[in-house]
C-alpha cells in the first residue's frame, strides 16, 4: 500500500473538501449565537401542543428585537432575542401565560461587552493552542535522525489541524446560511477538542516516522513515512472508530442542547483521522523532498 506516493490525490481531495466552506466562511460567514452576539433565550415547556406560531403571534406586541421562536424535539419552546431586562421579561412571562400554562426551563442573558469578550478569548485560545503544538512537537521530535527537522513536524501538524478546522468551520457556514445552525462557546470547546485529538493521531504517526528512521537509516525519508503509516493505521482508524461510536450514540440518544456539540465532534474526529494519515505525513514527506532538491541544486551550483 503505497499512501505516501498517491500524496497528489489525497491533497487534492481535501481540496475538494474545504474549498466549498471557505467560499461559505467569505460569502455568509459563522452565524453568531447568543455567547457571541448577546440576547436573552428563554426556553419554555407547555403543558398542551403550542406551535411556533401562536408563541410568535402573542410576541407581536411586545416588539422585540432580533426575535427568533423554535421547537425542539421534546416539544419546548425556544425564545431567543435582543438583551431584554426583568420588566421585558415579566412582560413575556405573562403573554405566554395566555398562551397556555407552561413552565420556563431557562433563561439567559448575555450582553454585548461579555459576548465581544468571549469572541477574542475564542480566537486567542485557537491561536495559543495552535503555537503551543508547534513547539511541543518541535521539542519532542528535536532529536530526530538528519535531514530531517523537528520543526516541520510541527509545522505539518499545525497545517493539518488548520485543514480540520476549517473544514468543520466552513461546513458550520454552510449548515449556518440553510439551517440555521449558531456557533456559541460549546462551538470553540467542540474545536480546541477537535484539536486535541488530531493531533494526538499524527504524533502517533510521526512518533512512527521518527523511530523508522532511526531502525531503518539505509530506506529513503518517504519510504519510512509510508511503513509508518501503514503500520499506525490500524490503531488510529480503531481509536476513531471507536469514539465516533460513542458520539453517535450521544447524538440519537441525547438532548437537543448537545446534538449540535456533538455533531461538531463526529465530523471533526472523522477529518482528524483522515488529516491524520493522508495529509501530515504526506505534507511532512513533501517538504523533505523539496528541501532535499534545494540542496541538491544548490550544491550542483
Amino acid at each position: 500500500m503505497n499512501i505516501i506516493g498517491y500524496r497528489k490525490i489525497w491533497y487534492t481531495i481535501s481540496a475538494i473538501l474545504i474549498i466549498p466552506g471557505i467560499i461559505a466562511l467569505f460569502m455568509w460567514g459563522l452565524k453568531p449565537g447568543l455567547d457571541f452576539r448577546g440576547g436573552t433565550l428563554i426556553e419554555l415547556k407547555f403543558t398542551q401542543n403550542t406551535s411556533v406560531e401562536q408563541v410568535k403571534n402573542a410576541l407581536t406586541e411586545s416588539n422585540l428585537q432580533n426575535l427568533t421562536v423554535q421547537s425542539t424535539s421534546d416539544g419546548a419552546i425556544i425564545i431567543k432575542t435582543a438583551p431584554i431586562n426583568q420588566e421585558q421579561h415579566t412582560k413575556i412571562t405573562e403573554q405566554m401565560a395566555k398562551v397556555g400554562e407552561n413552565q420556563e426551563i431557562r433563561f439567559e442573558t448575555v450582553g454585548p461587552t461579555v459576548s465581544n469578550d468571549l469572541k477574542k478569548k475564542a480566537v486567542i485560545a485557537i491561536i495559543l493552542s495552535s503555537l503551543a503544538i508547534i513547539f511541543y512537537v518541535a521539542f519532542a521530535f528535536r532529536q530526530v535522525p538528519r535531514p530531517a527537522n523537528s520543526w516541520r513536524f510541527g509545522i505539518c501538524a499545525v497545517i493539518a489541524l488548520v485543514h480540520d478546522l476549517t473544514f468543520v468551520a466552513g461546513l458550520w457556514a454552510i449548515l449556518g446560511h440553510f439551517f440555521g445552525y449558531e456557533i456559541d462557546s460549546l462551538f470553540i470547546t467542540a474545536l480546541l477538542t477537535i484539536m486535541g485529538f488530531s493531533v494526538h493521531d499524527t504524533i502517533v504517526v510521526f512518533d512512527r516516522i521518527r523511530e523508522n528512521l532511526r531502525k531503518h537509516p539505509s530506506l529513503g525519508f518517504e519510504e519510512n513515512a509510508n511503513n509508518s503509516i501503514i503500520q499506525t493505521i490500524n490503531r488510529s482508524l480503531n481509536t476513531s472508530l471507536t469514539v465516533l461510536i460513542v458520539l453517535a450514540a450521544l447524538y440519537f440518544l441525547g438532548g437537543d442542547s448537545l446534538k449540535h456539540f456533538v455533531l461538531m465532534l463526529l465530523i471533526g474526529i472523522a477529518i482528524g483521522t483522515y488529516s491524520s494519515i493522508f495529509n501530515a505525513a504526506p505534507l511532512l514527506v513533501s517538504w523533505q523532498g523539496w528541501t532535499m532538491n534545494r540542496l541538491q541544486k544548490k550544491n550542483a551550483s
